[in-house]
């Protein structure tokens, strides 16, 4: 019994000192710590357009956590930008003007005691929006009007349109048009053709506004086409369409679901130009159309910019064609290309170009065309570098009256 209980005290007091060792343990230095920590130094700074870069060096403490910035924007807001220990690296961004800026530097420990702080003075370039403000144009367009500008950055920016109501008030038109592509090109429709007073502003995503552009706008006159009318019209040297599909008449069903498999393909083994042909029913001027692409599921992903889906295409149109099938009495409405806004290679695409694609591709028709009723739809190249297409949905706007 007494070896038990000697061998008993002897594992309590191991216990003990173990319990007595992990509480301090528990207390860490480093938690706890109000001593500041050193400063960073070496601090080297890039200025770029609304934004500057710097580098430094940390200090040497172990318990560092992370490096704040702090500095006043145009608005009068203060804004704070932090980064880990693990980097040496910092954007200063969301400036709204070119200037001189006082930033304050702080390194910051993990009981979030801050060093003294180091200002420098940064300079960035001018921001962005004004370079789209500088270029910006608004544009009578049918139905509604068109925002151009360029965007020469590829910045973030927001454009908001305006019109005055039926008060004599400024108020919002349409949605804000959210883009970062160089070449800007946006319309918002649902106008009627009576002159009206229209002004434009830009912002970035920090609130710096750019002045605002004003004109008066006549919208131009333009209807859907009635898609009833539509049917198929097969000529020599059309494109032959692949059995699996349910034909040309899938492309005016009135499904642009992206989602769905039931679009028109052409046959693949044709490398040549393909083309298709079809009736409209009725004789227009076209003013645009628009093209809807199903989207390819890719590992799991959807992908527009792919196979058949359009990339260098011609519109053709004409009231009299030949029997033969020869393109002698049609006329080049127009010739286009499909643009990713990203610029990325094949197979790739961001959240901007899958949702610039889910809302169709739209294209403008020469505005000297004569009157068509028969359209010819002719694909040059495809994304993947061969021809045959594939199309979804297809709708038309201009102007029957006679």
């Amino acid at each position: 019994m007494k070896t038990v209980n000697k061998i008993a005290i002897i594992t309590l007091g191991i216990v003990l000192l173990v319990l007595i060792g992990c509480k301090e343990d528990k207390i860490a230095p480093w938690e706890n710590n109000t001593t500041p920590p050193g400063p960073i130094s070496n601090i080297t700074i890039v200025n770029q357009p609304a934004q500057a870069t710097i580098t430094y060096t940390l200090p040497r403490d172990k318990d560092l956590l992370y490096v704040k910035a702090v500095y006043p924007l145009q608005s009068g807001a203060i804004r704070e930008v932090k980064a880990s220990y693990y980097t040496n690296t910092m954007v200063l961004d969301g400036f709204g003007e070119a200037g001189t800026y006082d930033v304050k530097l702080y390194a910051v420990n993990r009981s979030e005691v801050e060093s003294e702080p180091v200002t420098i003075q940064v300079e960035p370039l001018k921001n962005p929006i004004w370079d789209v403000f500088e270029t910006m144009e608004i544009l009578p367009d049918f139905a509604g009007v068109r925002i151009k500008a360029l965007n020469e950055f590829r910045a973030d920016v927001t454009i908001e349109v305006l019109r005055k109501d039926s008060l004599g008030e400024w108020e919002k038109f349409g949605d804000d048009i959210y883009t970062s592509i160089a070449d800007i090109s946006n319309t918002t429709r649902g106008l009627d053709t009576v002159a009206q007073m229209f002004g434009a502003t830009v912002r970035d995503r920090f609130m710096n506004y750019t002045d605002t552009v004003f004109t008066t706008i006549k919208p131009l006159f333009e209807e859907a086409l009635d898609k009833s009318k539509f049917r198929e019209l097969r000529l020599p040297g059309d494109a032959d369409i692949q059995t699996v599909t349910a034909g040309m008449r899938l492309i005016w069903d009135g499904d642009a679901n992206s989602s769905q498999s039931q679009r028109m393909l052409t046959t693949t083994d044709n490398h040549n130009p393909q083309w298709i042909t079809f009736d409209t029913g009725q004789e227009s001027k076209l003013s645009r159309f628009k093209t809807y692409n199903y989207t390819e599921f890719v590992g799991g992903n959807r992908f527009y910019y792919y196979r058949g889906q359009f990339r260098y295409f011609e519109l053709w149109g004409t009231t009299q064609y030949s029997l033969d099938g020869s393109f002698d009495s049609w006329t080049l409405l127009g010739t286009y290309e499909v643009k990713k806004p990203s610029g990325l290679p094949y197979g790739q695409q961001t959240t901007e170009d899958f949702n610039f694609a889910e809302a169709g591709f739209e294209f403008d028709v020469d505005p000297n065309a004569p009157k068509v009723r028969y359209l010819r739809i002719k694909s040059n190249q495809n994304w993947e570098g061969s021809t045959w297409m594939e199309l979804l949905e297809i709708n038309l706007y201009g102007d029957t009256r006679k």
